[in-house]
């Protein structure tokens, strides 16, 4: 793993550098979730009660911390281990309580990375307030569905954007040009101005990410915008989709042109009328 941790300030060539560049630097944790490891370290040193439960409890809504665990779970897995981590608690439990907390000692935190940049902090802080909404309409459309992987529907929505997340920890004047056309134009697709500044599209360089950390598969399908014919009528795939989608398109009010279309796909996904499903989305976001 890279020791430099000077922010990337000119794009890469191609989809391959973004992916080599942001595969070896660090995957940073939130303040909050490195003090709560460090005080659930603590207690097991004491008291040697802590569990895997207990750790996913602590960190779970920090979709960068998520990640992190995914990612070293899947750098440690035996090669016997058939099976890959897909929840914070099985990666612990593949891990090892003692394993996993050296491990945690050395993360780095968000906050060091970026004590000089607001901008970056303030940027970063809007992904993950969409993050959090997305994974709870994800939640809660797969308990209303009674899916069997609710968790797993939930981790995907989470880590849908963690793509953003990491490039405003390492490349935030970058990805701020990107948020900067978009707010100066409404009308300019995500897509087209991605290319345009980093000379990659965001999903194309998550999915590059996810299969060089190694993550399961089913996560790897879970958040392909990009999937197509099969994969995009999945019940379960197109579950995370519109949450994802729910939650960008009403983060700043509930009047964007493109949610009655959400709505409508939404109320045939879940067997609801549009009004019953106005009423679901107010309940979960509130």
């Amino acid at each position: 793993m890279s020791t430099d941790l000077r922010p990337l300030t000119a794009a890469l060539p191609d989809l391959a550098s973004w992916t080599a560049a942001l595969r070896d630097r660090p995957i940073p944790l939130l303040a909050s979730s490195a003090a709560a490891l460090a005080a659930l370290a603590e207690a097991e040193e004491t008291h040697g009660n802590v569990d895997a439960h207990r750790i996913d409890v602590a960190i779970d809504d920090d979709p960068l911390a998520t990640l992190w665990v995914l990612d070293l779970a899947a750098r440690q897995r035996h090669v016997r281990q058939v099976t890959p981590a897909e929840t914070i608690t099985s990666a612990v439990m593949m891990l090892g309580i003692g394993t996993f907390f050296r491990a945690s000692a050395e993360a780095r935190v968000v906050e060091d990375l970026l004590a000089n940049q607001p901008q970056a902090r303030e940027g970063l802080a809007a992904v993950l307030r969409r993050a959090h909404r997305s994974a709870r309409f994800a939640l809660g459309f797969g308990i209303h569905r009674m899916e069997s992987d609710v968790t797993l529907l939930r981790i995907a929505a989470l880590l849908h954007d963690v793509t953003e997340m990491l490039l405003w920890c390492h490349a935030p004047a970058l990805i701020g040009e990107v948020a900067a056309r978009l707010h100066a134009d409404p009308t300019l697709r995500s897509e087209t101005a991605q290319r345009d500044v980093l000379h990659v599209s965001l999903i194309d360089l998550e999915q590059s990410l996810l299969r060089a950390w190694h993550l399961p598969e089913r996560l790897l399908r879970l958040t392909d915008d990009h999937a197509e014919g099969l994969a995009l009528v999945q019940p379960q795939r197109r579950l995370v989709k519109l949450a994802v989608q729910l939650a960008r398109h009403t983060q700043s009010g509930w009047d964007n042109a493109a949610l009655p279309d959400d709505i409508e796909e939404l109320s045939q996904l879940l067997n609801l009328s549009p009004m019953a499903v106005r009423g679901l989305l107010g309940e979960l976001d509130s």
